[in-house]
């Protein structure tokens, strides 16, 4: 694809280099500087300065004065010509011979510095010595079918070493110590260090002139078959691909990133990134074209025309400007070589930025926000495309000159729904992507904003978590649009993120209430939630009448759910809060089993609270039948609980109100409560008849007590089962059996055979019988042989007191305490086994030492 790289500007005119000489014509062409050396057909070196001049258009005109004219004499040609400006001299290749003549007027070298019988000659770009006032050339010499490395100095050229080839050489470049050299009908690489020559690609010498040009380090660029300009290193590998130019090429030159190609009738510009042609210029009988410092120069047989390079900005917008991005870049990241660090730097973000909106305009989503994050786009760029989405309150105007001709999203989409949704999530995505990065620093409020609209427009998932975290949203533009899109729920959110609690139970309430909708609010939960955790307990308190009455058991949690570690105030006292849940029943029973259950409040008014509320509704129910029965066990099964679990709760009361009925399980915890064991189990026994209920009254009512207590309560049980008065003889002998045999361990084998009836056989009894005196043989034992374990512990005890006494404690008025180093003011005093004798309250631990730590004993000592 074509691109304007160089335009073709006059730089001698015929008259000042050919005059009246019409057989004169142009062979070769050397520039240096300000200085351009011709060499004509005739023998003749024409030595010119050139002024390069700007026009105000920006156009580059040259002014040439010729300096100096010399002929040679030889009536032949001049075949090359190279400035050595390190040395003042010009290297001059003429009827086969070199020779050396000074720079400025042209005159032979006195000592007369020559070599004979050279084809061609290439000065050495990057020499092996470090001589700055020498140059290294290389020589081919058609007849030898050799090349020879010379070192030329101002007045001589002295040979340094030899290279045979195996034919002619034809032309040849030499680069640090590889020579590319082209043979009578293929290509050689030589290292004249090893000595080593590989064969690169044979050419056909009738149909193509061998060029060859250096193009990098140690690499070049050679005419090949079929019109390719091959890119060859050193390694004898090829790094590029190969530009495609025309047939008959006369001259090649390379200026990064381009390759110029001259033939009959045109210049052609090939780029290296791409090697794509990338310009023609109409030139008719061109004969040779040189790059010479980064200038370029052409010339027919009579004129000579610079070839001056469009600048970069210009040809990368021209790309640009074709929709042409990727070329744009690739030639962009090429100019780095030759434009100051931070002028490309500048230059190469903006070129980012440009192609980045071309990419948008192709909905390349991809491409686009890399582009724009490399080339650190201001973000209100972006942002300002899409209508309405900047604050009011920014005052942003697009960059001059612009960055594209978009008038806006719509515009671009050409009101195609499905393409505007498209940039819409886009730009979502890229601003979620920079929010946290350098690119927004300073622009926080156009990001966040702009994030948030997009979020209420595309009703995202997104909207909630972002509005109630760290944003840095404008305020009036964000409830605006969260209103005007419905997302009530999210603008309560956003009140409450900016501290405006009021606002924000506002909205809620609303929502709750049904008249405002929002499907992503998660309703009264949520408000209560809000509630429970909010500290100004006076705006709380506005909203707990409107949460009862929507739902008592969730409109408590209000007071139940509160921080544990929250400051206690008066309008949260438990009595305030008990005081005013009065008309709501669920209400005021949920806060007390919170203060019973939860905070576990020893406070004997509302424990007795609880279980009257409990037992009032159980009465109530009881005195309707739709009430099913189901739900009537869970009720008395929550009273009963409460009556167990609690011992604060005032008994006479509610045993006052429970005798009246029938509610017997009641009435014997409540018995249990005030140690009437045996009125609770005659009820369990004879008015439930749940044997199993009684022995659990029993395991129930002995946990923290003693044996002797647990033991006494079993025998109560066992005489209620064996009371005559009660039941019919003998009625009850199978539970009372039982209840022997399974707790044979807790009941006083005398006792139980004292009560027993004398009619019972032993049979009857055995098993209890049986365990009963294993049990007393265990006793028994263990006793014996815990008395004798004492015995043993005591002897030991006298054994140490009799050898503690055999060594007298002498104390007197000059002794003193080893811990407190005070003397002693009576006879009480400790001695340790160690000898350390103290003071008795300085003796704080018996077992261990108190000066040296010693341990004498891993008993605990007593306090």
């Amino acid at each position: 694809m074509s691109i304007k790289a160089y335009e073709i500007v006059p730089a001698i005119e015929r008259s000042k280099l050919i005059g009246d000489k019409a057989k004169t014509a142009i062979e070769c062409m050397e520039s240096c500087g300000k200085n351009l050396y011709i060499g004509t057909t005739d023998c003749f070196i024409i030595h010119f300065l050139l002024e390069e001049k700007s026009q105000p258009i920006g156009k580059i005109m040259y002014n040439s004065e010729q300096q100096s004219r010399k002929y040679l004499g030889l009536k032949k040609p001049i075949i090359q010509l190279k400035a050595a400006s390190a040395l003042n001299r010009i290297l001059v290749l003429c009827d086969s011979t070199l020779t050396l003549l000074t720079m400025f007027n042209l005159e032979p070298i006195l000592s007369g510095a020559k070599v004979k019988g050279v084809t061609a000659f290439s000065i050495n770009e990057s020499p092996l010595g470090n001589n700055p006032f020498s140059v290294e050339i290389c020589v081919a010499y058609g007849r030898k079918k050799s090349l020879q490395l010379f070192t030329v100095t101002e007045d001589r050229m002295v040979a340094t070493r030899e290279v045979a080839v195996a034919e002619p050489p034809v032309n040849m470049c030499i680069d640090g110590a590889s020579i590319c050299v082209a043979l009578g009908s293929q290509y050689n690489m030589i290292n004249f260090e090893t000595g080593v020559t590989q064969d690169l690609f044979p050419y056909e010498n009738e149909t193509t002139k061998p060029l060859i040009k250096r193009v990098g380090n140690e690499e070049f660029l050679l005419s090949g078959p079929s019109a390719l300009g091959m890119f060859v290193t050193s390694a004898g590998i090829s790094q590029r691909p190969p530009l495609q130019w025309s047939d008959n090429l006369s001259s090649v030159c390379f200026v990064f990133p381009y390759v110029l190609a001259m033939d009959e009738e045109f210049i052609t510009v090939h780029s290296i990134l791409d090697q794509q042609q990338k310009q023609t210029i109409p030139f008719q009988g061109g004969k040779i074209i040189g790059d010479f410092e980064g200038r370029i120069f052409v010339a027919s047989s009579k004129e000579v025309y610079s070839l001056v390079s469009v600048p970069f900005e210009k040809q990368i917008q021209d790309l640009l400007d074709s929709r042409r991005v990727e070329e744009a870049l690739a030639l962009a990241k090429s100019a780095r070589r030759t434009i100051p660090k931070e002028r490309f730097i500048k230059m190469y973000r903006r070129i980012q930025q440009q192609a980045g909106f071309i990419q948008l305009r192709q909905l390349n989503f991809g491409e686009a926000a890399e582009l724009f994050k490399s080339g650190q786009l201001d973000v209100r760029e972006l942002i300002n495309l899409f209508p309405f989405m900047l604050p009011t309150n920014s005052n942003f105007t697009r960059s001059v000159p612009l960055l594209h001709d978009i008038a806006d999203i719509k515009q671009l989409c050409l009101g195609d729904s499905g393409k505007v949704k498209a940039c819409k999530d886009f730009l979502a995505s890229f601003l979620e992507d920079v929010r946290d990065t350098n690119l927004v620093v300073g622009y926080k409020e156009e990001v966040d904003t702009a994030l948030l609209k997009l979020y209420a427009e595309i009703d995202s998932p997104k909207l909630v978590d972002f509005v109630s975290s760290e944003n840095g949203c404008f305020i009036q533009d964000s409830v605006d649009s969260l209103q005007q899109y419905g997302r009530h729920h999210a603008l309560g959110l956003f009140h409450k993120y900016h501290g405006d609690n009021e606002k924000a139970l506002q909205v809620w309430v609303s929502i709750v209430s049904g008249e405002l909708t929002d499907p992503s609010h998660p309703g009264l939960p949520f408000v209560v939630e809000f509630l429970s955790q909010l500290t100004d307990h006076e705006l709380v308190w506005r909203y707990v009448d409107w949460a009862l009455e929507k739902d008592q058991e969730q409109g408590v949690k209000i007071f139940t759910k509160r921080p544990v570690d929250e400051p206690q105030t008066e309008r949260m006292r438990p009595e305030t809060i008990v005081d005013y849940l009065h008309r709501y029943p669920q209400a005021v029973v949920g806060y007390l089993e919170h203060l019973v259950f939860t905070r576990k409040l020893e406070k004997e008014k509302y424990h007795t609270h609880l279980a009257v509320l409990y037992l009032d509704t159980v009465l109530q129910m009881r005195k309707d039948p739709s009430i099913p029965p189901d739900e009537m066990e869970r009720s008395r099964e929550k009273l009963r609980e409460m009556l167990q679990f609690s011992s604060l709760y005032r008994v006479a009361l509610i045993l006052g109100k429970v005798k009246e009925t029938d509610m017997y399980a009641e009435c014997a915890i409540l018995y249990g409560k005030k140690e009437e064991h045996d009125k609770a189990l005659r009820i369990l026994v004879y008015k439930l008849k749940d044997y199993r209920a009684a022995e659990q009254y029993c395991d129930t009512n002995a946990k923290g007590h003693d044996l002797s207590y647990r033991r006494r309560l079993f025998q109560i049980l066992l005489s209620v089962y064996l009371d005559p008065m009660e039941g019919g003889k003998d009625s009850l002998a199978a539970p009372a059996v039982q209840l022997l045999n399974n707790h044979a361990e807790d009941f006083d084998a005398v006792r139980v055979l004292q009560i027993i009836p004398a009619h019972w056989s032993i049979g009857l009894i055995q098993q209890f019988l049986n365990r009963a005196v294993r049990q007393s043989m265990h006793d028994q034992r263990t006793t014996r042989v815990e008395r004798m374990l004492a015995r043993g512990e005591n002897l030991q005890l006298k054994g140490t007191s009799v050898g503690l006494k055999r060594t007298p404690v002498t104390l007197s008025e000059e002794r003193i305490c080893q811990v407190c180093s005070r003397p002693f003011g009576d006879n009480a005093f400790a001695r340790y086994p160690n000898g350390l004798v103290t003071h008795v309250q300085c003796a704080r631990n018996k077992y261990v030492c108190p000066v040296t730590g010693r341990l004498f004993s891993t008993k605990p000592a007593k306090k």
